[in-house]
């Protein structure tokens, strides 16, 4: 009896060390080290394309730096590569380069948001991108139970899991890539034509009459020489002079 009360012994302890093995995978810290956003998502493997453009874009960078010199926690929706695959073919190369980084900053928000918390978020959510209150890059949240859908009005996703989450940063894995208003939404509605001013009718010409001649140039006149008129004068003809003085004449007025 006493070789086989040795053997479970040892049976028991192999498995008690089995099974904390298991315990320490599976809760095993984040790797030690600053926090590395494409480190993360190279772990969790499928996310090759989002962490090329995390690279590229430079986004990658600016999330690792405000992570690790800010108190600020952040906010990484995560696509997955077959959710980039189901993009139209040249959807991102036919992207600038400045709606590459205004895309990729569309899928991060600016605080650290837990699971549990997208139930009491207020819509429309404000991410890296801009402003979602002047309709440019809304991102609202909708839930039924534990599921939560984002909708950026161009596409509707869906959380599929948490990839990683601490107290600085949550990243959450989505079928969907998050297609902004701004950029791959309808082109806006061209502007009326402002109303064309009525021209003005020039005002009709005033028909001149014949000339007056001026009072001043009638007296510049008059100073010059003395203005005859003729006058009769007791059956004789006599010329009077504007003054009033007369001139008579002897031949018989007619």
């Amino acid at each position: 009896m006493q070789p086989f009360g040795c053997a479970i012994t040892a049976f028991l302890f192999l498995a008690g060390l089995a099974g904390e093995t298991f315990a320490q995978s599976a809760t095993s810290p984040a790797p030690a080290g600053p926090t590395n956003i494409t480190a993360i998502l190279e772990k969790a493997g499928q996310f090759g394309t989002l962490i090329r453009l995390l690279r590229s874009t430079q986004v990658g960078d600016q999330i690792n730096n405000q992570l690790n010199n800010s108190n600020t926690g952040l906010t990484v929706f995560a696509p997955t590569d077959n959710a980039f695959s189901s993009l139209p073919s040249g959807t991102l190369n036919s992207l600038t380069d400045q709606q590459k980084v205004a895309l990729i900053q569309f899928h991060v928000l600016p605080t650290a948001v837990a699971a549990s918390q997208f139930q009491t978020v207020s819509n429309p959510l404000r991410t890296q991108a801009g402003d979602a209150s002047n309709g440019r890059y809304p991102l609202n949240v909708t839930t039924m139970g534990t599921q939560v859908n984002l909708s950026t009005g161009v596409v509707d996703a869906t959380i599929a899991n948490t990839i990683y989450s601490d107290s600085k940063l949550a990243v959450y894995q989505v079928d969907q890539v998050l297609l902004p208003l701004e950029i791959f939404g309808p082109p806006a509605p061209a502007a009326a034509p402002a109303p064309a001013e009525a021209k003005k009718q020039k005002p009709s010409p005033v028909a001149e009459g014949p000339s007056t001649p001026s009072t001043d140039a009638t007296d510049a006149s008059a100073g010059e020489r003395p203005l005859l008129g003729f006058g009769v004068v007791r059956g004789r003809c006599a010329k009077t002079s504007v003054d009033g003085g007369e001139t008579l004449s002897e031949r018989r007025c007619r």
